[in-house]
């Protein structure tokens, strides 16, 4: 019970990787605040866990993380509910298709909102909680953060962003005793891909067998997979490391 009596938030919780996360974390003993914008998505998420661990401690929020105001009304719930915060996992994203040479500003401005400012915003709310737990944050970037590719310039960018958001926070927060660091997934079969691959045609099945050139291990991970490092991180086993970026990608291929 790596994480017992300790209680987080988990954005984008009702994604792959966030709902894999949200369990590991309550399978280790951790109450759980489940942030997403999707309610009936969080509720489904909710019901699931349950059925494996009925005494699981969630409160779920519905919640748009991109807008600033969102990150207070998280950290005010959490702190009413279970009157502490000992960790963030910042995971919430969303995705834009956009060469850079016909990027749109309101598309710029969702994928920044979303997928780097929300991580900036809701750490800035938590600090004060985190560090009187001496507590640590989780920041959800991407291999693309290092490895960019065409067509996805925006999300890239942030997620590159979210790098150096770990690093500068984790340098500035270190007296305080807070630990940040940062999980880069690899190709992850999360919901979003199966419902991508099976209007062509393709099942979970048969993406869970197939044969990939994206990384050496030549498959998709499970989301559980990436769930597994971020709890490593949030754990005390991870206590001497800071403004890490732990890649957790099967080794992609540059």
């Amino acid at each position: 019970m790596r994480l017992a009596g300790k209680t987080a938030i988990i954005t984008g919780a009702a994604g792959g990787i966030g709902a894999a996360t949200v369990r590991r974390f309550c399978e280790e003993g951790c109450r759980v605040t489940l942030v997403d914008i999707d309610a009936d998505a969080l509720q489904s998420v909710i019901a699931d866990i349950k059925s494996d661990h009925a005494t699981a401690d969630l409160m779920p929020l519905a919640l748009d993380v991109g807008l600033e105001p969102s990150s207070k009304a998280i950290v005010d719930a959490t702190l009413k509910q279970f009157g502490s915060i000992d960790i963030v996992v910042n995971n919430a994203g969303i995705r834009a298709y956009e060469a850079l040479h016909e990027a749109k500003a309101d598309t710029w401005q969702k994928i920044l909102s979303t997928n780097l400012l929300s991580y900036a915003y809701l750490s800035r709310e938590a600090l004060p909680a985190l560090r009187r737990a001496k507590g640590n944050i989780v920041n959800v970037s991407s291999t693309h953060a290092v490895n960019p590719r065409a067509g996805m310039g925006q999300y890239d960018v942030a997620k590159a962003g979210i790098l150096s958001l770990t690093r500068t926070l984790a340098f500035e927060e270190a007296p305080h005793h807070v630990r940040v660091n940062a999980v880069c997934p690899g190709l992850t079969l999360t919901p979003f891909h199966v419902r991508r691959f099976a209007a062509q045609g393709k099942s979970e099945q048969d993406l869970r067998t197939e044969r990939v050139d994206h990384n050496i291990q030549r498959r998709w991970a499970d989301p559980r997979e990436v769930a597994h490092p971020i709890l490593w991180l949030a754990s005390d086993e991870a206590s001497f490391v800071t403004a890490a970026t732990l890649m957790v990608d099967g080794g992609t291929r540059v």
